[in-house]
């Protein structure tokens, strides 16, 4: 008989398998990105001095030394568990943030908690989140912040994944109950991200009114769950969910004045796949941005170093950009000059949001 850690290890298995196979497929050209509709006016005259540029950036009164993160991926099995290492080590080395996948197998399984302890002891001194779903407890999120001393929790919400997997939930009226429980029972912040479907404004709106102040948007573009969990399923009957939701662009445009009245920070993942893409995120009101499959499949293919380098050029090149656009902090790219073009500005507008206003923001 199949135990719950085999079961829970399986499944993450097949995500990180899955996951660099849609990375891979991405790379090849497959799909669209709306991260390509967002374009900055170039102002020659407006850049500034490499050594005036901070990266330093707030996040619900933390103070993060740059605005990237390594984003939730995995754990449960031997196999994650070394995936997770080398993420952790990457961090430490790189000096960016680090969340952890979910933790669903610790909390049903402890035998598989050094699988997601090692991103602690590989990175004792870093900032490192923890990750339950909507479902647990207090008692059960205190338990995975507790394994990791995590400075943060998130709180996945991924409805349309649960649906699409075969084993997954199919009641979620309980879930802003439990957050507004998880924000008031736990110490450290509470993020509430969903992973890659995409946050609107009235979902930022009810997460401020439950208590919690970050929000990671996570939008469509990057890893699709719905698409994972339907390659698990025997017929494959899913796959007209492969494009359901909105990209991080959309969600951030959406949700920005909501997030400034309800006091939320946002971050932003989901299709995140180089430098320009983050300045991008920031130039939208992201606090930060967080990359999840790019990071995995340099990691896998080519290992911990090679991420290192990775990690250490985004930053770099972060750096740069700013420098280019004229924004000495993280907050000045808020004022930069930005086209919203293609479905992304159509979006804008059905939503009642006008993509001219990006384009006359620097005077």
């Amino acid at each position: 008989m199949t135990s719950v850690a085999e079961t829970y290890g399986s499944r993450k298995d097949d995500h990180v398998r899955l996951a660099v196979e849609q990375h891979d497929q991405r790379g090849a050209g497959h799909g669209v990105n709306q991260f390509d509709e967002v374009r900055f006016v170039h102002h020659a005259l407006a850049g500034t001095s490499e050594d005036a540029v901070s990266l330093a950036t707030e996040v619900a009164g933390i103070e993060w030394p740059v605005p990237l993160y390594i984003n939730a991926m995995t754990g449960g099995s031997a196999r994650t568990g070394e995936v997770n290492k080398g993420l952790a080590i990457a961090a430490r080395e790189a000096g960016v943030p680090i969340a952890s996948g979910s933790m669903s197998a610790y909390l049903h399984e402890p035998s598989v908690a050094p699988t997601y302890r090692v991103l602690r002891e590989e990175n004792p001194d870093g900032f490192v989140i923890a990750n339950v779903n909507a479902n647990a407890t207090p008692e059960m999120a205190q338990r995975a912040v507790d394994l990791i001393e995590a400075d943060a929790l998130q709180i996945h919400i991924n409805t349309i994944q649960e649906i699409v997997m075969p084993e997954g939930d199919r009641d979620f009226s309980a879930w802003p109950r439990q957050i507004a429980r998880l924000a008031e029972a736990l110490d450290v912040p509470v993020i509430v991200k969903e992973v890659g479907f995409g946050m609107t404004r009235a979902a930022v709106e009810r997460v401020a009114d439950l208590g919690v102040s970050i929000v990671d948007v996570s939008g469509r573009g990057g890893t699709n769950f719905a698409t994972i969990e339907n390659a698990r399923r025997p017929g494959r009957d899913f796959a007209y969910l492969g494009d359901w939701g909105q990209s991080a662009p959309a969600c951030l445009v959406d949700s920005g004045a909501a997030a400034r009245r309800g006091g939320v920070a946002l971050l932003a993942s989901g299709g995140v796949r180089h430098p320009l893409d983050v300045v991008r995120a920031l130039a939208l009101g992201a606090r930060a941005v967080g990359a999840s499959g790019q990071f995995l499949s340099v990691l896998e293919a080519h290992g911990v170093d090679a991420l290192v380098s990775t990690l250490v050029d985004w930053i770099t090149q972060i750096r740069q950009l700013m420098v280019v656009l004229g924004a000495s902090t993280v907050s000045d790219l808020t004022r930069t000059d930005v086209l919203l073009t293609g479905e992304l500005a159509e979006f804008c507008r059905l939503r009642g949001n006008d993509p001219g206003e990006f384009a006359r923001r620097a005077g």
